[in-house]
Formats: C-alpha cells, sequence, structure tokens
C-alpha cells in the first residue's frame, strides 16, 4: 500500500460523525466502555461496538480487558496529536455559548491542560524563562527545573519515559502552543491533586478553583485569563 493509500485508509476510519464524536471523547486520556462512548455518539452499543473494531483494527485505538468489561482508549500520544491537529483545521460548527465556552477556556487535551488557560500557563512559563521552544517541543531551563521541583515533579523522572517530555501542543480552540507531554501531564495532575483545578462532570472541561487562581498569580503572574 502507498502513502495515498495509507492517508485514504486512515481518512476513512477517522470520516465518520460517530467515530469522530467517540475519539473526541477519548482525547482527554481516558478508558470508557463502548456502552459510554455509545451514549455520548447518541448511536447504540451494537453501532458502537463496530465502529470500535474498527478504530482498533485501524490501529487509532486500543482496547483494555479489566475484569468484565473492555476498555476503549487512544492508542497512544502520536494518534492523540495527530487528531488534535485535525481539530485545528475542521470547520468550526456553530457554537453552543455554555457547554462550549467551558470547553473553549479550560479542558483537558490527552491529560493535559489545554484551552485558554493551558495556553495562558504555557506563555507565563515562557515569559519567565522557565520552558523555551524547540522545534516541536519545550526545553525547561534552569530556572524551570527549580519552579517543577518546587511543585513536587521530578522532571529527570519524567524523561525516563516513552512519553514525549515536553511536547509543543497546537491547542485547537486558541490555535497556539500549549504544554504536552509527559512534563504537561504531570502538571495538570499536580494542579488537580492540589485543588487548584477541578473536574466539569461529564466532559473534558475543568475550571479553577480560587486557591488555583491565587497561586497560579503568585506562581506565574496570570491574571484575566478568561477574558
Amino acid at each position: 500500500m502507498n502513502a495515498n493509500q495509507d492517508l485514504a485508509k486512515i481518512a476513512a476510519l477517522l470520516g465518520e460523525d460517530s467515530r469522530a464524536a467517540m475519539l473526541a471523547a477519548l482525547l482527554d486520556g481516558r478508558a470508557l466502555t463502548a456502552r459510554e462512548l455509545a451514549i455520548g455518539a447518541g448511536i447504540t452499543p451494537q453501532t458502537a461496538s463496530f465502529h470500535l473494531g474498527k478504530l482498533c483494527a485501524g490501529g487509532v485505538l486500543a482496547m483494555l480487558r479489566q475484569g468484565r468489561h473492555n476498555y476503549y482508549r487512544i492508542a497512544g500520544p502520536e494518534v492523540a496529536a495527530a487528531i488534535q491537529a485535525l481539530q485545528v483545521i475542521a470547520p468550526k460548527a456553530a457554537p453552543r455559548p455554555a457547554k462550549l465556552d467551558d470547553v473553549r477556556l479550560a479542558r483537558t487535551c490527552y491529560r493535559h491542560l489545554a484551552g485558554r488557560l493551558g495556553v495562558a500557563v504555557t506563555a507565563a512559563l515562557e515569559e519567565k524563562d522557565l520552558l523555551r521552544r524547540n522545534g516541536d517541543d519545550f526545553d525547561l531551563t534552569p530556572g524551570g527545573e527549580g519552579f517543577f521541583a518546587e511543585l513536587g515533579i521530578v522532571p529527570d523522572e519524567l524523561r525516563k519515559g516513552r512519553r514525549h517530555f515536553a511536547r509543543q501542543c497546537l491547542d485547537w480552540s486558541e490555535r497556539r502552543p500549549h504544554l504536552g507531554g509527559a512534563l504537561g501531564v504531570a502538571l495538570t495532575d499536580r494542579f488537580l491533586a492540589q485543588k487548584w483545578l477541578r473536574r466539569v462532570p461529564g466532559g473534558r472541561a475543568v475550571r479553577l478553583t480560587k486557591l488555583g487562581a491565587a497561586q497560579l498569580h503568585e506562581r506565574l503572574g496570570i491574571t484575566d485569563w478568561d477574558r
């Protein structure tokens, strides 16, 4: 199969509304059952299982067996990054103000912080010379190493993993990069553990708490990010 045929095969896998809806639901890194994905996509569990089988066979999704249940997740960060890139160029549907605003303001993107808040945090890290761009990645400066260590994050441990250490992830709503990779995941997990962020039930949106707003202002000088 040549490169054109490969591209056409992947495009055919993704070019179906129900599959696209299920993939979008999995972009925050969670693993969900066929039933959960079916409900979110507005289709029957049997139809969802058919589509999920196609996506697994095509290498887009991976299935995990736990007890009596099968869970589905994005096959890897490279697949998630490709889907995010497609969201950037996809035509935007007419906005649904309340829900869309939450997602645009702050959400998880394959477990790292995205949306206007994610971009604001990344921009502040750059402005304070804690992160520097290097190709498609970010490099941590010596000051950045110390900053993350103060948060209880050990960069050297993250560098040992298989995931990209600090990736520039182009934010589909802001069209600017937010911090991805293992460092982005660790930072978001820390924000949630410290109750600086809280999840909004039923989706990928997150909200900055009063404590989180105070901490981001004190540590990074972030204000008015939601305007």
